[in-house]
């Protein structure tokens, strides 16, 4: 699915401690919506990582691009700058960056 990539957000109390994962090769700062919900935004950098979900995400592509492959699929799919992808709650993903560094926007559910 292929949107107008999102270049802001609005109304937003941020969170200054970061959240490292794998070493730093992905970081994210979680975001509090004025609504309520939640984000985080953050950078993955050239690696192949397994994340696991608890609430369902869904994840923008605001830099770079990405391969994922999710749970009991057996193709990668390639997410590139505006797409997003759905990943179910209680479940995994993995991700694969392989050239410059994949920066998102994640929304929880």
């Amino acid at each position: 699915m292929s949107n107008a990539t999102t270049t802001h957000l609005d109304n937003v109390r941020v969170a200054t401690q970061a959240n490292v994962y794998f070493d730093g090769k992905c970081v994210s700062h979680s975001l509090t919506l004025a609504d309520g919900s939640k984000k985080s935004v953050g950078v993955v950098l050239p690696a192949t990582l397994t994340f696991s979900t608890g609430a369902a995400e869904v994840m923008e592509c605001t830099g770079g691009s990405c391969e994922y492959l999710l749970a009991g699929s057996s193709e990668w799919q390639r997410s590139g700058l505006g797409e997003k992808f759905s990943v179910p709650g209680n479940s995994s993903f993995q991700i694969r960056v392989t050239d410059q560094p994949y920066s998102y926007i994640c929304s929880y559910a």
